[in-house]
């Protein structure tokens, strides 16, 4: 893993996330109240041994690169790093990345390295817990060029996802993008008894879909781009790449979401939530990681707290009722407060005392939640400040609205701006 070089991609303009990443970058989204994205493609790399990491970023990514560099780095004894590559000009190039492989390419000369035996390229938005320790197994074992890491799949779910159809071996023999048609699906299904024999239970499921996570042999992945000009790895490169290369296919059944829509963000992060949550944070052999802040504990004083994840240096005050939520760093909550359902993100400081004097003096909420507030199916970005008796709910059901500087509906949930003031009594629209 030593001779490993891992691209982590940071994403493109994110707008299925929009508001989100109104002011940041999807890979910057918080995730499950004290994380963001991007811990988690970083931290299964150092659980797995990899610590030569590039980020690959283009769109609003000042608050990445300040999370990375506050977060990742290593000892002078290791030689260990995670360091940003953002798009740029160059005497080669002169526009910015076209799609994932177009990245890669742009940024050849930092893998094209006689130390670089093999290039890990992962996406910096999905949540999953792996070890690629067995993933490499499967690479060295196959002797292939390329692998892929892929998992059962139903035919519902395989239409957004870029599908492959394997050979008893486990070799790539065909790769479909996002196909719609069940005909379309029918050219690369598989027989579940060839996923069950491998010890995965297909549970009926007859299709592999790409996670988005490939192996490449270093002369390979060069190969493929330089005689190329092709931009997206899963549409074009693939597609080529089973014809003229050993391409095998890396089984995985754990957890794997790909936070691609505010609906899959809000269930994700719900579910992390639930008694019954699919991935668990806690781990002692493979932690999540993250920017040490060094907060206070979370203060509850007489609040119902069920099935919801509280981080720290929270103060929630007597009366109120969390429910099936998620509540950020720095949360301010006061008395009577009904939160069901819904993602808090907290805030990135505490009110100052002359932040208070200054809110107070002109009439406005101090930052976090006032008293007697109903939050339901929601969520808040950062550095809100929401009055007393606010009322934060889809109530008329709506799948989108239009966008204010205060809110919008997306996906059917109610999404409040980042930096939001919602003074006193304020509705949704």
């Amino acid at each position: 893993m030593r001779n490993v070089i891992t691209l982590v991609l940071g994403g493109g303009r994110g707008t299925r996330l929009y508001p989100l990443t109104k002011y940041r970058s999807k890979p910057a989204v918080p995730l499950a109240g004290k994380y963001r994205l991007i811990d988690i493609p970083l931290s299964n790399c150092i659980n797995s041994g990899l610590n030569r990491i590039y980020v690959l970023t283009q769109f609003n990514s000042v608050s990445l690169h300040r999370h990375i560099r506050r977060t990742y780095a290593f000892d002078q004894f290791n030689e260990g790093f995670v360091e940003i590559l953002a798009a740029q000009q160059t005497l080669d190039a002169a526009n910015w990345y076209q799609g994932t492989a177009d990245a890669v390419r742009k940024n050849l000369r930092y893998i094209d390295q006689a130390d670089c035996q093999c290039a890990l390229i992962l996406s910096g938005d999905q949540l999953y817990r792996m070890n690629f320790n067995e993933m490499m197994a499967t690479h060295l074992q196959s002797k292939a060029d390329v692998t892929i890491a892929a998992m059962p799949v139903d035919r519902q779910t395989a239409r957004s996802m870029g599908l492959m159809r394997v050979d008893g071996t486990g070799r790539v023999a065909g790769f479909l993008e996002k196909p719609q048609s069940d005909k379309e699906i029918d050219i690369v299904r598989m027989d579940p008894a060839w996923i069950d024999a491998r010890g995965i239970p297909s549970g009926g499921r007859d299709c592999l879909a790409s996670m988005g996570i490939y192996l490449f042999n270093r002369v390979a992945l060069v190969k493929l781009l330089t005689k190329t000009d092709y931009h997206d790895f899963g549409r074009e490169i693939f597609p080529a790449a089973t014809r003229t290369h050993r391409v095998q296919v890396h089984l995985f059944d754990g957890y794997w979401e790909d936070i691609g829509t505010i609906r899959s963000f809000y269930d994700a992060n719900l579910a992390l939530a639930a008694h019954n949550r699919p991935f668990d944070l806690a781990s002692a052999t493979a932690p999540i990681y993250t920017r040490a802040r060094f907060l206070a504990p979370s203060r509850v004083d007489g609040a119902k707290v069920t099935n919801s994840l509280v981080a720290d240096g929270c103060v929630i005050e007597e009366g109120t009722t969390i429910e099936n939520s998620v509540v950020g760093l720095r949360c301010r909550i006061g008395r009577g407060v009904a939160i069901t359902n819904s993602i808090l993100m907290g805030s990135d400081d505490y009110d100052s005392a002359d932040d208070v004097a200054h809110a107070t003096a002109a009439g406005l909420p101090l930052t976090g939640i006032g008293e007697g507030t109903v939050i339901e199916g929601a969520i808040i970005d950062k550095n809100c400040r929401i009055g007393r008796n606010v009322r934060i709910a889809n109530d008329r059901g709506l799948d989108s609205s239009e966008e204010t500087p205060e809110a919008m509906i997306r996906d059917g949930i109610a999404c409040i701006q980042k930096a939001a003031t919602l003074c006193d009594g304020w509705r949704m629209a």
